[in-house]
């Protein structure tokens, strides 16, 4: 086993301090700051020559702040001459960017990403949930996809759900609602099939599954806007659920979402922090926070140990 050291960005300091409490490895000293034109500045201040680094970096809002804050920190690591740098990003930012329809002139932006990583020296990824997992192949490195779903099946097992029904919001995550529905004792699938009519604005939310007198458990990887989630909740409130609570690992939570979600006809939004928030705007607007914090640590210690990670990638 090398010697490891665990370096956290600016971008969700509690999640980083968190595994660092778990793995009982103190964060690594750094500065990380602008310069007045607000360039990014890195300066690693521990050793670093021969060590197992882990930069811990959610490419959340400030994406492209903190992505910079990422490659650079890489860059430090690589010319200090780190044995090995792995990036751990439990929130990969560009991720839904990952595809390149009807020969429209855009580009497929998580693959310049994972270029930018791969290029600055980054060894080895670690995220969670990727919008699409075949968006590892987009990288040369190897890539390690944690699931966020035992931590969140481990919450669901605690509630009091009477006769529940796992919920897919649209039709490309039906294969994680049913991993969901088969772990919860062989539960009953919903779909809700929707048209999208441009990025963020959704219509047409056509339910297919039987949901009256039941407590509907929606899962996906993202809520941004909440526009989905709330068209969602509406539609299956409308057919007669009793509850309706949203399982959702990423909070990206962009414009009015928390106002949004706030007055809608959800009845929880239960998320994880890969991102980092304000505790008490979520509370406020009905939103839980389950951590992933020992998921991550128990990776990094695998990747340090030269272990599988076969167990925590995939939903056991």
């Amino acid at each position: 086993m090398t010697r490891m050291i665990l370096l956290s960005g600016n971008s969700n300091p509690n999640l980083s301090t968190q595994i660092s409490k778990y793995l009982n490895c103190p964060l690594g000293k750094a500065t990380i700051s602008q310069f007045s034109d607000k360039e990014t500045q890195i300066e690693i201040l521990d050793p670093v020559q021969g060590q197992d680094v882990f930069l811990l970096q959610s490419t959340s809002s400030p994406t492209n702040h903190y992505i910079m804050e990422l490659l650079l920190m890489a860059d430090a690591a690589r010319r200090a001459a780190a044995k090995r740098i792995t990036a751990v990003i439990p929130y990969f930012g560009y991720a839904r960017q990952d595809k390149r329809l009807q020969s429209a002139q855009v580009p497929i932006s998580a693959k310049v990403i994972a270029d930018l990583l791969t290029n600055v020296g980054i060894n080895r990824v670690l995220t969670v949930d990727l919008h699409n997992e075949s968006a590892q192949g987009f990288f040369s490195a190897p890539v390690e996809n944690l699931s966020a779903s035992a931590v969140m099946l481990q919450d669901i097992r605690t509630k009091d759900f009477v006769n529940p029904i796992v919920v897919s919001p649209d039709i490309g995550g039906v294969v994680r609602a049913r991993a969901f529905a088969k772990h919860l004792n062989q539960a009953d699938l919903a779909i809700i099939d929707k048209r999208r009519v441009e990025p963020n604005k959704t219509i047409d939310m056509v339910l297919i599954g039987e949901v009256k007198d039941r407590d509907c458990i929606i899962v996906d990887d993202v809520v941004d806007t909440a526009g989905t989630l709330i068209l969602a909740a509406k539609t299956l409130k409308e057919n007669g659920a009793k509850k309706v609570v949203a399982y959702v690992t990423h909070p990206v939570l962009s414009n009015e979402a928390l106002q949004a979600i706030k007055d809608s006809a959800l009845d929880e939004v239960v998320v994880t922090d890969t991102i980092s928030q304000n505790e008490a705007e979520l509370k406020n607007a009905h939103i839980r926070v389950l951590s992933i914090s020992s998921l991550i640590a128990e990776a990094i210690r695998k990747v340090n140990e030269e272990k599988s990670q076969s167990l925590l990638s995939k939903l056991f």
